[in-house]
């Protein structure tokens, strides 16, 4: 079947096209259409189903590269049915691609979580698509561990970490503390393999991060979250991983852009000294997303802890700090334009096209272009999606 979609703003990452659409085939993109004249050409063939924008905006799909749930769902529960149940919430907000995440545990629950995301690839036709594995810990600094289970915290170990390699094809990102022994090496297999190793929740001062970005390490993981700032030493100051990052021209970052985590006023100085084409947004969502309010669990059912979400976040029982994001992409790019004043296209960049090229995806996903993966979204001006396609298939319509 041929889709088009007309009538509506086409974002890409340079430019929007008013009154364009998108011709959908055999789950790609075979036609970007910017003339009235080409559409009804289109629109004249037999056989094609016609999808209104209505004056909507038509947007790549969005591309989350950190999140460990959503929907009452984690990944860490160990089960297809919460990587299916979770994917599914998050289409419904616009995500068409997510790289689901793992927590600090055992390497018997590691290799469950493993063996559910092997079990649910097969099974996903109705959520956003799978692109591989992102593996948070357990190589982390103790004393920035966070949400992280401190009981399983641990310098790497090369028999440990090729042991854990071997159990899937699907590992594309590991998220790591640089500083540790071992750490370099790890990185070097990680880049030879082509996985991307990630800076985080670490102590790592200038000299270190130099050093990671030279053996693989060219991401960071949550900027200003679970990593030192600048900080006084002896009288004298020395840069943390976020001034780091920042100097290293190259090196791409990843903010939880709630609005909770970052206030607006940081989101914008992220944005202005790394640009759009260095951030990723990132929701970083635990279970909570995409559900009221009330007690909640961040980590597995069986060994993770009780939260409380309010006020657009998960929050320790005491209330003494965060305890994770509850968010939705659809509102990540809601929040960095209403709120941080960042303009729609760079929004929208940061949400699809920098996602896709820091994980090596760029050729097939991230932008409108013909030949790319058909992950598409329709959405209004307060970024509420109205449709959300994956590899050409509509998952979500509103009624």
């Amino acid at each position: 079947m041929k889709i088009l979609i007309k009538n509506g703003q086409l974002i890409t990452p340079f430019r929007i096209i008013k009154g364009g659409g998108i011709l959908v085939e055999n789950e790609k993109i075979s036609q970007v259409l910017e003339s009235q004249d080409e559409i009804r050409t289109v629109e004249a063939q037999d056989g094609v189903r016609v999808i209104d924008a209505k004056g909507n905006y038509i947007s790549p799909g969005f591309i989350d590269i950190h999140t460990h749930g959503g929907g009452g769902h984690d990944f860490m529960d160990g089960t297809s049915e919460a990587f299916l149940g979770a994917a599914e919430m998050h289409a419904k907000h616009g995500t068409t691609s997510i790289v689901p995440t793992t927590l600090t545990c055992t390497n018997e629950e590691l290799k469950q979580t493993i063996e559910a995301y092997e079990e649910a690839k097969s099974k996903n036709t109705k959520g956003a698509y799978f692109l591989g594995l992102h593996l948070e810990g357990p190589y982390f600094a103790l004393s920035q561990a966070g949400g992280q289970d401190s009981r399983f915290i641990r310098n790497p170990q090369r028999e440990e970490y090729e042991t854990i390699l071997s159990w899937s094809k699907d590992i594309v990102r590991w998220s790591i503390a640089p500083e540790l022994d071992g750490a370099m090496e790890l990185g070097r297999l990680l880049r030879d393999r082509g996985i991307l190793p990630s800076i985080g929740h670490t102590e790592a001062e200038y000299d270190k991060v130099v050093e990671a970005f030279e053996n693989g390490y060219t991401h960071v993981t949550h900027i200003y979250s679970g990593m030192q700032v600048v900080h006084r030493r002896n009288a004298y100051r020395y840069l943390g991983t976020v001034e780091s990052a920042f100097l290293i021209d190259e090196m791409t970052v990843e903010m939880i852009a709630d609005g909770c985590h970052l206030p607006p006023e940081l989101l914008q100085l992220i944005y202005k000294i790394k640009g759009p084409s260095r951030i990723a947004l990132i929701t970083d969502s635990l279970r909570g997303a995409g559900m009221p309010e009330g007690e909640s669990i961040s980590g597995s059912l069986k060994n993770g802890q009780k939260v409380i979400i309010e006020d657009g976040v998960a929050k320790l029982l005491d209330r003494s700090a965060f305890a994770g994001s509850v968010a939705t992409t659809d509102r990540l790019v809601r929040t960095v334009t209403k709120q941080a004043g960042i303009p729609l296209i760079d929004a929208v960049k940061m949400m699809t096209y920098t996602p896709a090229e820091i994980m090596s995806v760029s050729k097939r996903k991230g932008s409108l272009a013909a030949g790319k993966d058909a992950d598409i979204l329709i959405f209004d001006e307060d970024i509420n999606v109205k449709m959300t396609m994956v590899m050409g298939r509509v998952v979500f319509q509103q009624d």
